[in-house]
């Protein structure tokens, strides 16, 4: 395993220059000095959208962004702004409810997605490492990951730093049982992680245990308990819908966040940042050949 213990001295002095590790803090004069010893650089994407009573919609968002800020503090990598808008056509409800989701189309996000790692790679960077924090974003992503290697060489990542039913490097952080789900929407894990970024944010005294239920629509036998499109019918999960999230949770929250404390958030945090850190840390020492770098279709 890549340990985050040693620094060279070297590596010491180059870290030493930066005032900061988001690109939009520093002046061209900081970006080809850093783009002189490497080419790597994250950018953090999720969503802006209802999170229950209790959560601030930029709950997604807040984990994209923290994860990239440690990552680039641990090891002296860059991290652009965030994409604070993503894929959530399933969290707008009713009109005129003011749930507040922002959602952009597949193809508006897909046409963002691309300018801007055609923009980074025109200007020198070969290693893009998108910070993902919205799990309804994996849905329309890869067309425009595959794109922009296809066209231009560049080494292309898509790391996703949310667990709902894949528990993975946070095991054993959170109380809640797996019907309970506590990495999905609003539930312990995400409520946990906006108390580390912000307890005022949190407003635990409007927060629900909301256990999920089959939409009207479909018949009893097809059981479902968490926020995938996917349900249960005679104990296998193959049959998928196009659902929205007012469909099977009244309140926005998926499970129980009763359970989540600042201290569970800072835990998931460190742990996610620090495995994401290794495997970048590997990325960068992987040939890269940019063979397309101009940004030529830039206008349009």
């Amino acid at each position: 395993m890549t340990t985050l213990a040693d620094v060279p001295e070297d590596e010491k002095a180059f870290r030493d220059e930066f005032r900061s590790w988001n690109l939009a803090d520093l002046s061209f004069v900081d970006i080809r000095n850093y783009l002189d010893r490497k080419d790597v650089i994250l950018v953090p994407m999720a969503s802006t959208e209802q999170h229950g009573p209790h959560l601030p919609l930029y709950c997604d968002t807040i984990t994209a962004v923290e994860i990239s800020r440690r990552v680039s503090e641990l090891i002296g990598v860059l991290h652009t702004p965030p994409v604070w808008m993503g894929y959530s056509p399933q969290h707008m409800h009713r009109p005129g409810e003011g749930r507040g989701t922002i959602t952009v189309r597949s193809t508006t996000l897909l046409a963002v997605i691309e300018d801007i790692g055609r923009s980074l790679i025109h200007h020198g960077f070969n290693r893009i490492i998108f910070i993902n924090g919205h799990g309804s974003n994996v849905k329309v992503i890869d067309p425009v990951l595959r794109k922009l290697r296809y066209e231009t060489g560049a080494l292309i990542s898509f790391v996703k730093p949310y667990m709902e039913r894949y528990v993975g490097v946070v095991e054993g952080v959170f109380e809640n049982p797996p019907e309970e789900t506590p990495g999905w929407h609003s539930s312990e894990w995400e409520t946990s992680q906006c108390m580390a970024w912000d307890e005022n944010l949190v407003r635990m005294e409007r927060a629900e245990h909301t256990p999920t239920h089959i939409p009207d629509f479909l018949p009893d036998s097809f059981r479902k308990f968490d926020g995938a499109p996917d349900v249960e019918f005679e104990g296998f999960s193959y049959f998928t819908f196009p659902m929205d999230h007012h469909e099977f949770t009244e309140t926005g929250v998926i499970g129980n966040p009763m359970r989540a404390t600042k201290e569970k958030g800072e835990e998931s945090f460190r742990r996610y940042s620090e495995h994401v850190a290794r495997g970048v840390n590997e990325l960068m020492d992987v040939p890269v050949e940019v063979h397309t770098r101009e940004f030529i279709d830039r206008v349009l």
